[in-house]
């Protein structure tokens, strides 16, 4: 079996077809049609779920409030937004309560399923790595394969993708002002706006994270970027 899964889904038709397709995948699939239900179920069995994939739009509790519910019980729970929503505020919104992707419809079923794939195979993995992929500097250590990140070999921290590259990148340029567009353009090719607003988030949960931390910190330096400091134990 790939994983159990939590769907979240109001629209009937959509439901149906998306946990049917799930299930031939090989997916064991709950589906609710609406937040409520979903607090419930998951509220019932916290640790049953591997990954929950859930509208925006519900009825009673929308996707959002339900996924600070849902993180609250369960703050490993990976989850991916399933929406006929493309605001740009609601993406940023997801990528700071930590989902792990955003899907937006109508969407290709296949991308859907492969996107859960990598999800899950990324946590399965986060355990499994060699001593050459894992950065340690200071009181942290970044296992690169996993994507995980623990401070002071606390609880590990399961970073998203571009979580886990800014971080590299970061760390691998320790004590040096970085110009917000050259780590744009360097990690991700371009210089937008949205992408703009997306580095601020990933920079304010990456100090979230390192907040436990006695050696690393990422600073401001204003009107320019970001320096990453690392002080000596």
């Amino acid at each position: 079996m790939e994983g159990h899964i939590l769907l979240v889904e109001d629209e009937a038709d959509l439901g149906n077809v998306v946990k049917q397709y799930m299930e031939v995948m090989d997916f064991e699939v709950d589906w609710c049609k609406s937040g409520r239900d979903a607090l419930e179920k998951f509220k019932a069995f916290p640790s049953l779920y591997d990954m929950v994939v859930l509208d925006i739009g519900l009825p009673e509790m929308d996707g959002f409030a339900l996924a600070k519910h849902l993180l609250n019980m369960s703050p490993d729970i990976s989850f991916l937004f399933l929406t006929a929503r493309n605001e740009k505020s609601d993406r940023l919104l997801g990528l700071r309560l930590g989902a792990d992707d955003y899907v937006t419809k109508p969407f290709d079923i296949d991308e859907l399923v492969l996107r859960m794939k990598n999800i899950l195979k990324r946590k399965s993995t986060a355990n499994v790595s060699s001593p050459a992929n894992v950065i340690t500097i200071g009181d942290l250590s970044y296992n690169k394969d996993g994507l995980q990140l623990s401070i002071s070999g606390e609880k590990n921290i399961l970073l998203t993708p571009r979580e886990g590259e800014l971080l590299e990148y970061l760390l691998s340029r320790s004590d040096k002002v970085l110009k917000r567009e050259e780590i744009l353009t360097q990690l991700w090719g371009e210089n937008d706006y949205f992408l703009g607003r997306s580095l601020d988030v990933f920079i304010s949960r990456l100090r979230k994270y390192l907040a436990a931390s006695t050696t690393i910190s990422i600073n401001n330096v204003y009107g320019v970027g970001f320096m990453l400091s690392i002080k000596d134990e």
